[in-house]
Order: C-alpha cells, then structure tokens, then sequence
C-alpha cells in the first residue's frame, strides 16, 4: 500500500519554479530519504504534503485520500523551523501538542512519561523549555511528533543540534517505529545517516526529481568502479587519467573513481609502485558521492 502518492505536482514563487513536476510514491513502512542541496525544494514539497500550502498544479495523496482533518491526525510532521513554546512546561508543551491531535489527557501522561524517561528528559518535565538545551528541545519537539502515534511521520532535518550520541538514539527509534509499520520521510543533509536509514530515495534538485527509487538498485546504477585507499607515501598515480577518472584525497586516505576498462588490480599494481598499501577496497560508490557526482551534473544521473 501506499502511503504517500504525489503526481505531477507543481509549485512556483513569480519566476522561480520551487517544485517542477514532482512526482513520487512512498510505499507503507519505508523510511523514505528526500534529499537535495539547499533550496532544490525539498520543504516546500513537505509544506505542500502537509497542507500548509497548495500545489499550483498536481495531486497529493496519503493513505489513499486527499487532505482532511481525519488524515492529518494521522501525520506526525517535525518542521526544519522548530515552533516550540519556550516560556510552557515541558509537560505543557507535550499536553498541548498530543490534545491537537485528538490525544485523551490521561492517555498522554501515560505516553509521555514513557517517551520522557527514553529521551532522557523526564527530570525536565516541571522545567521550562527555555531552560533546556538545543539539543533537548529538539528531543522533546520530537516526542510532540509522534506521541500520538502517526502512521506517517516527516521529518525536516531530524539530526539539527544532536550529538553522536543523541543521534544515534534518534536513529533506533527511528527504526524501531518502522519495525512497527509506521512509514517515515525524513530530509537531511547528513548523507550518512540517509544511506544508513533509508530503503528509498528522492533526490530534488531545482525543484525537479533527478534521481529516485530504491537504494540498493540506485547503487548498482552508479556501479562499482570505485576504491577506497589508506596508503603511505606519495600517490603521483592519482593523477594519471589513464587510471584515475576522478579521487577525494583526505591525506594518506582517498576514494577514486576508476576509467572506464580499467579494473582494479590494473590500479593496485600501480599504486604497490609507489606506495605502501595498508587498506584497498573495492565498494559500490556511498550515498554521498552520487549525491555530489549528480548534482555537479546538473541533474544527469
């Protein structure tokens, strides 16, 4: 079933086309990456899934309807703009949020708690938001976003303001809530994270879809013409256009792309000539190095 359908859909500010025949699908129970550089659309496209603004042209679907009151209860929505109320209660704000979305009151101090004591924020409750930290409110706003239980869930740059660990508490709930059905679309720059998460894609740039689809199938598009390096020594080889079609060189650490015909151990013998190999890997390209390769393309994947 799908969760999310949009078709043709168009939205445009004066000149500027912020979305251009958009079309995509999210599938129930996927974690669903939209992604792109900055201003290629991707929050517009949220605002308009979200009914904060109209398509000028196009179709939006989700759970097989058109917008309604019913259907947007059932959406968790985490905005790139956090809009907490900073002078309320931890416990306030959460009331607040959860009643919005039809949420009994006595059913919301149940789940809140549970919610509170996992984030780590349940000795906050009787605080004030505007004493937590950035890091905290954005945990707590996260909880505002699913305690009613959504069956769909956006989420606009989640990681904003978390650390490595906050993070990473962040991306097992994340995949515990898919483990119990709920589909989840989440923007990020943070490629590693999307890569790691996400079994589909949408990659925007210029408000139109350039690239899309599963992400195991979108790596074997790109092939696995790539290599991964930890050497010692100076790799004059890099440069060798016979050999190297293009490299991100960190310094003793670097990642090539290979000429078309030209197979690794052509390139590993090579480079045993000029330096001391302490790692050679053969991988598909990461989530990050087609993001860049298509964008820099202009969209041509």
């Amino acid at each position: 079933m799908k969760t999310l359908n949009i078709e043709h859909v168009h939205k445009s500010y004066g000149e500027v086309h912020a979305v251009n025949d958009l079309t995509l699908s999210v599938h129930e129970g996927q974690v669903f990456g939209l992604l792109g550089p900055n201003g290629a659309g991707k929050t517009t496209t949220i605002r308009m899934i979200m009914d904060i603004i109209k398509p000028d042209q196009g179709n939006i679907e989700i759970l097989g309807a058109t917008h309604s009151d019913k259907v947007r209860d059932l959406i968790g929505y985490l905005p790139e703009e956090r809009g907490l109320y900073k002078k309320m209660l931890v416990s306030e704000v959460i009331q607040f949020f959860a009643e919005i979305k039809g949420v009994a009151k006595k059913r919301v101090q149940q789940r809140a708690h549970g919610w509170l004591d996992r984030m780590d924020l349940l000795e906050w409750r009787s605080k004030k938001v505007e004493e937590l930290s950035r890091g905290m409110q954005q945990k707590l706003q996260f909880i505002c976003t699913i305690l009613h239980e959504p069956r769909l869930i956006i989420l606009d740059e989640p990681f904003t303001g978390l650390d490595p660990i906050n993070t990473n508490l962040l991306k097992n709930i994340i995949l515990d809530l898919k483990g119990g059905g709920t589909t989840i679309i989440f923007s990020t720059h943070l490629m590693e994270q999307a890569e790691k998460l996400c079994e589909g894609i949408c990659l925007i740039d210029e408000g139109m879809s350039v690239l899309q689809g599963s992400l195991a199938d979108i790596k074997k598009r790109f092939g696995k013409n790539r290599v991964r390096m930890h050497y010692a020594g100076e790799a004059t080889f890099l440069h060798d256009r016979s050999l190297v079609a293009s490299h991100d060189n960190y310094g003793n650490y670097v990642e090539l792309s290979l000429m078309e015909n030209v197979t690794p151990q052509r390139l590993l013998e090579r480079a045993l000539q000029e330096v001391t190999i302490e790692l050679f890997q053969v991988a598909e390209p990461s989530l990050n190095e087609i993001f860049i390769n298509v964008v820099e393309k202009g969209g041509q994947a």
